[in-house]
C-alpha cells in the first residue's frame, strides 16, 4: 500500500552514524522531525542548532518554504543549522592560518549557493568582510606574495567566488559598494598575468555593477576601457573572451539614452559621452577584427553563451542607428538637401551651384523634377518629404548616399538603366531604397533590446566596418536584378518587395561567414528559382487535395503520429541540458532532465558546468515519477513566471517556459534552451500524459512526413490523373452466365 502524499521516505545520515531510513510526517513541524531524529542517535547537541540538508549536490538546506520538494528516496543529512555553519565559516575566513582560510573559503563559496545559508552570512556582515578582505588582498600579504602566490590567488578566486553567490540571490544592492572595492575588481582586469579564475570572477562582477547600478556603471566607465579589454579577447581561454564581450554588452546597453543624439564620428570622452564613444570604439576595425580573428574564426568554435553575447553585441551595433531611422528630414535643412543634391550630382554628373545654371528659375525646377523622377523619388518637386516618414527616415538616405559614394558604378547604372526604361516598368531608386531600409531594420530588429535566451548571430556582420551599409548595397542591386526579373511594373512594387525579403530572409538563414557569400548565395536565388521553391512547398503542403488523396492521409495519419510521438520521447530518454536564468543577469549554471528508458520516471538535477554529451542517470539526484505529474503548464501560466517580475515582462522566455505540477502544488520548472527544445519537451510529456502533441513542430513534422509518405506511396501512379470521385459503379448485368463454373 503506498504511503499517503504527505508522508515522504528518506534515508538520513549522520557522521560516524549507521544512515536512517524513516518517513517524514509533512505536517509535523520541521523542528519537531529534527528533534526526532537527532533524538533517535541520543546527539546531545541542541536540536536547534540542527537542520537538514541534502546529502547529494550543493547540498541545499531544507525550510519550511522548500520542504514539500523533498521527494521519496531523497538522501537527507543531519548537520549544523545554518547559523552556527555562516558563524563557524565566518570565523574560519579570518582564521590566521592559511590553510584553515583556503579550507574556510572554499566551503563558503560552495555554501553560498544556498539562499538560506547566504541570508545567514549576510546577516553577519559577510559581504562587508568579503570586500575588505578583497580591498587588502594584495597590501595584507604583499611580503608573502613572492613565495605564497599560488595560494593567495586561489583564496582570492574563492572570495570573488563566494561574493557572486552571495550577490546573485538579490538580498544586497549593488548600490552599496565602495569606489575602492571597484578598483580593487578593475585591476584585477587590468594587471598581466592574473589568475584565470580571478579574472573571470572580476568580469563577471564588473558586469553586474554595470547591469544593476547606473551609479556603479559610471564609477566602472572610470576604471574599465574597452581598449583594456581587448587584450583579453586576443587570448585562447573562451571563458574570458566571452565574460569580456559581456563587459562590454553591459556598458554599451547601459550607457544614458540622453547621450544617443550626440553619435557622430568625433572622439569624445566616455565620461561625457559614454554612448558616443562606446559607438566610435566598436566601429574601429581593431575591436571588430580582433573579435572576427580571435573569435569567430578561432579554432575553439563557438558555445552558446559566447553566441549569445556575439548577438548581444550584433543588437546593440545596429541598435546605433536608431537615431537616424527615427530622425525625420528637415527640408529646410540645407545640409540634409546637400545630400540629396549630391546624389543628383554623382548619377549626372551635372554642377551643383544654382547659380551656374542659365536659364529660367521655372527651367531649372523643371530640370530637377526631371532628374529627381530619374532617380525614382515619389515627391518629385521635393524629394526631402519623401523622408519625414519614419521608419526608415534619414537612414535611408544615409544609405543611398554610401551606395552612391563607394559603388559608384552600380549606382549609375542603376539609374541610368531604370532612366530608360518605360515609366510603367521603370524601378525607382529612390521609394526602393527607403522601402528596403525599412525592410532592414524590420529583419535586423533594430531598435530592439536583444533577448535574454537568443543565439543568432551573423558572422558576416563582424566582417565590415560599416556593414549595415553594405548589406543594404547588396540587397539594393538584388532589388534591382528581381525586379527586372519579374519584369515588374509601379502596380507591381509590393510584390517585388515581397520576394525580395524572401531572398534576403532564405540567404541569412545559412548564416554565411562574409558578405560575399552573402551575395553568391543571393545569386542562387534568383526570381525563377524562389518561384520553384514555393511551389514546391506549396506541393508539400496544399498539393494531392483530392477526396481520394485525403482518405489516405486520414488511414496513414495515427501511423505518422505514432513516429513522432516515440521521436519525442526518445529526446526525452536523451536529456536535455537547461540552463538557470534569472531577471538580473545570464548565469552559468546548468540542470539536466532526462526520462528513464521505461518512461516512467523523469531524473534530473543540478550540474557545474554544461555537458559534453548525455549525463547518465546516476549521476541525477533527483527523480519524479511520471505517475505523479498532474499538468503541464506553459508560458504566463507557469508559477516561476508570474513569482519572478521581470522575467513575466520577457516574451522570449514566455515562450520557452514550461511547468511540470505534481503532488499538491509543487512544481518542476523548466525555460527551454530554444523554441526547437520547447516544442519537443511539451510535446514528449504530454504524450506520457496520453494528452494531444499541439506544438508547431508537431505540425511542421506531420505535414513533411505525410506528404512524404504519401508520395512515396504513390510512386506508381506517376504522371496518371487522379480523379477528385471515384468511378460510378456500373449497373448490374442482366444474368451471369459468364461466372466461370468450375465444373
Amino acid at each position: 500500500m503506498p504511503p499517503p502524499s504527505d508522508t515522504v521516505k528518506v534515508a538520513i545520515q549522520w557522521p560516524g552514524a549507521f544512515p536512517k531510513l524513516m518517513e517524514i510526517d509533512q505536517k509535523k513541524p520541521l523542528s519537531a522531525i529534527i528533534k526526532e531524529v537527532s533524538d533517535g542517535w541520543s546527539i546531545i547537541q541542541n536540536h536547534e542548532e540542527l537542520a537538514l540538508q541534502y546529502a547529494e549536490g550543493p547540498g541545499f538546506y531544507i525550510t519550511e518554504k522548500n520542504r514539500n520538494e523533498i521527494k521519496n528516496g531523497a538522501i537527507l543529512r543531519l548537520t549544523s543549522s545554518p547559523t552556527i555553519t555562516a558563524q563557524q565559516l565566518h570565523d574560519r575566513v579570518q582564521s590566521s592560518s592559511m590553510d584553515v582560510k583556503l579550507e574556510g573559503l572554499k566551503d563558503l563559496a560552495r555554501s553560498s549557493r544556498d539562499i538560506t545559508f547566504a541570508q545567514e552570512f549576510i546577516n553577519l556582515d559577510g559581504i562587508y568582510l568579503l570586500t575588505q578582505m578583497v580591498e587588502s588582498s594584495n597590501e595584507k600579504y604583499q611580503k608573502l606574495q613572492k613565495i605564497m602566490k599560488p595560494c593567495l590567488g586561489e583564496m582570492l578566486s574563492y572570495s570573488l567566488t563566494a561574493f557572486v553567490e552571495l550577490m546573485d540571490h538579490g538580498i544586497v544592492s549593488w548600490d552599496t559598494f565602495s569606489v575602492a572595492f571597484i578598483k580593487k575588481i578593475a585591476s584585477f582586469v587590468n594587471k598581466l598575468g592574473m589568475d584565470v579564475s580571478v579574472l573571470q570572477r572580476s568580469l563577471a562582477i564588473l558586469e553586474s555593477m554595470v547591469l544593476n547600478s547606473h551609479d556603479l556603471y559610471q564609477k566602472v566607465a572610470q576604471e574599465i576601457s574597452i581598449g583594456q579589454l581587448i587584450p583579453l579577447l586576443q587570448g585562447i581561454d573562451q571563458e574570458i573572451q566571452t565574460y569580456a564581450i559581456a563587459v562590454i554588452n553591459a556598458l554599451f546597453l547601459k550607457a544614458p539614452d540622453a547621450t544617443r543624439q550626440h553619435y557622430v564620428e568625433d572622439s569624445i570622452d566616455i565620461l561625457d559621452f559614454p554612448l558616443s564613444e562606446m559607438a566610435n570604439i566598436l566601429t574601429q576595425k581593431q575591436l571588430r577584427s580582433i573579435i572576427l580573428t580571435h573569435v569567430i574564426r578561432s579554432q575553439n568554435g563557438i558555445n552558446n553563451e559566447m553566441a549569445h553575447q556575439l548577438y548581444v553585441l550584433q543588437v546593440l551595433t545596429f541598435n546605433l542607428l536608431e537615431d537616424r531611422m527615427m530622425t525625420k528630414m528637415d527640408p529646410q535643412d540645407q545640409a540634409q538637401r546637400d545630400i540629396i543634391f549630391e546624389l543628383r550630382r554623382i548619377a549626372f554628373d551635372v554642377e551643383q551651384d544654382q547659380n551656374n545654371l542659365g536659364g529660367s528659375i521655372e527651367k531649372r525646377k523643371s530640370m530637377y523634377t526631371r532628374d529627381y523622377k530619374k532617380l525614382g523619388f515619389t515627391n518629385n518637386v521635393n524629394p526631402a518629404l519623401d523622408f519625414t516618414h519614419t521608419p526608415p527616415g534619414m537612414l535611408a538616405l544615409d544609405n543611398m548616399l554610401y551606395f552612391a559614394k563607394h559603388h559608384q558604378d552600380a549606382y549609375i547604372r542603376i539609374v541610368l538603366e531604370n532612366s530608360s526604361r518605360e515609366d510603367k516598368h521603370e524601378c525607382p531608386f529612390g521609394r526602393s531604397s527607403i522601402e528596403l531600409t525599412k525592410m532592414l531594420c524590420e529583419i535586423l530588429k533594430v531598435g530592439e533590446l536583444p533577448s535574454e535566451t537568443c543565439n543568432d548571430f551573423h558572422p558576416m556582420f563582424f566582417t565590415h566596418d560599416r556593414s549595415f551599409e553594405e548589406f543594404f548595397c547588396i540587397c539594393i542591386q538584388l532589388l534591382n536584378k528581381t525586379w527586372k526579373e519579374m519584369r515588374a511594373t509601379s502596380e507591381d512594387f509590393n510584390k517585388v518587395m515581397q520576394v525580395v525579403k524572401e531572398q534576403i530572409m532564405r540567404a541569412l538563414t545559412n548564416k554565411p561567414n562574409s558578405l560575399d557569400q552573402f551575395k553568391s548565395r543571393l545569386q542562387n536565388l534568383s526570381y525563377t528559382e524562389i518561384l520553384k521553391i514555393r511551389q514546391s512547398e506549396r506541393m508539400n503542403q496544399e498539393d494531392f487535395q483530392s477526396r481520394p488523396i485525403l482518405e489516405l492521409k486520414e488511414k496513414i495519419q495515427p501511423e505518422i503520429l505514432e513516429l513522432i510521438k516515440q521521436q519525442r520521447l526518445n529526446r526525452l530518454v536523451e536529456g536535455t541540458c537547461f540552463r538557470k536564468l534569472n531577471s538580473r543577469r545570464r548565469q552559468d549554471k546548468f540542470w539536466y532532465c532526462r526520462l528513464s528508458p521505461n518512461h516512467k520516471v523523469l531524473h534530473y538535477g543540478d550540474l557545474e558546468e554544461s555537458p559534453q554529451g548525455e549525463v547518465p542517470h546516476d549521476n541525477l539526484q533527483d527523480k519524479l515519477p511520471v505517475a505523479d505529474i498532474k499538468a503541464i503548464l506553459t508560458g504566463k501560466d507557469c508559477p516561476h513566471m508570474k513569482e519572478k517580475g521581470a522575467l513575466k515582462q520577457n516574451k522570449e522566455l514566455l515562450e520557452l517556459a514550461f511547468s511540470v505540477m505534481y503532488d499538491s502544488n509543487c512544481q518542476l520548472n523548466f525555460i527551454a534552451p530554444d523554441k526547437h527544445e520547447y516544442c519537443i519537451w511539451t510535446d514528449g510529456l504530454n504524450a506520457l500524459l496520453g494528452k494531444d502533441m499541439v506544438s508547431d513542430q508537431t505540425r511542421n513534422d506531420m505535414d513533411t512526413l505525410l506528404s512524404m509518405e504519401i508520395k512515396l506511396r504513390l510512386l506508381d501512379l506517376e504522371n496518371i490523373q487522379i480523379p477528385d470521385v471515384p468511378p460510378p459503379i456500373p449497373k448490374e448485368p442482366s444474368n451471369y452466365d459468364f461466372v466461370y463454373d468450375c465444373n
